[in-house]
């Protein structure tokens, strides 16, 4: 039997459950936005359209809720069997007819709420397997869905921008990508937001200081944004792969 969570822990997962449904709410009103045409045209991630972006996010909580039954049965269910099986996943989502995405959207965010809603507290410290191999905690898996929904609500390029999510997603986002880089071992660049009282991401001895606000430097760090950041060196840096 795991371990309840302590009250740290209990606060932060509430408080991302609460972005996850915020989160929700928000891909949904963009998705309500566009119309069955809108849905073939092209999304801001090169090679996709938006229903394929659609089709990802409702993937997505397939996912997340197979490693919820994990935890709260035991039973060993990976995320996606392969990466063949999740691309043939959202390939199929995304020739589904508008209304029948629209649909796979609402019954898949859904699903998954019942299924985190219904967990006993001592299932969020069960260990699961995350995309990348990792053994991690079940509720991180909260922020992996907080992530989605409104990055990709982004994507949908429907009017969303990186300044409508909210502050405490721009700045745990932007620490994610930071450490992201520094994993692969890449350490050269320090970012600065303008408009946040945070010290930074990354190392302050870094040889690149790149700054903007917050939200335009987590536009350039995942690289959906080309302007609005700076960098010392007088050019608009290129940003780094994140994933």
């Amino acid at each position: 039997m795991s371990a309840p969570l302590d009250p740290s822990e209990n606060t932060a997962l509430r408080l991302t459950l609460d972005l996850v449904q915020r989160g929700t709410e928000f891909f949904g009103r963009e998705l309500q936005g566009l119309t069955d045409d809108d849905l073939v045209g092209n999304s801001l991630l090169p090679g996709w359209t938006r229903r394929q972006v659609v089709a990802h996010v409702v993937s997505n909580a397939g996912a997340l809720g197979r490693l919820a039954y994990w935890a709260d049965t035991g039973i060993e269910t990976v995320m996606c069997a392969s990466l063949e099986a999740r691309t043939a996943e959202i390939e199929a989502g995304g020739i589904l007819r508008p209304d029948a995405l629209r649909g796979a959207w609402a019954d898949s965010a859904d699903d998954l709420e019942r299924r985190w809603h219904s967990l006993p507290d001592d299932r969020w410290s069960v260990p699961v397997r995350n995309g990348q191999g990792a053994m991690v905690p079940l509720r991180e898996t909260t922020w992996m869905r907080t992530r989605e929904l409104w990055i990709h609500a982004v994507d949908l390029d429907h009017g969303a921008g990186f300044s409508m999510l909210p502050e405490e997603v721009l700045e745990r986002l932007l620490g994610d990508i930071v450490g992201d880089w520094a994993a692969r071992g890449d350490t050269s660049r320090m970012l600065t937001a303008t408009d946040s009282t945070h010290d930074g991401y990354g190392d302050p001895d870094a040889a690149e200081h790149v700054t903007g606000s917050l939200a335009d430097l987590a536009g350039w760090a995942t690289g959906r944004v080309q302007s609005g950041v700076v960098s010392d060196t007088g050019e608009t840096p290129a940003a780094p792969r994140w994933l």
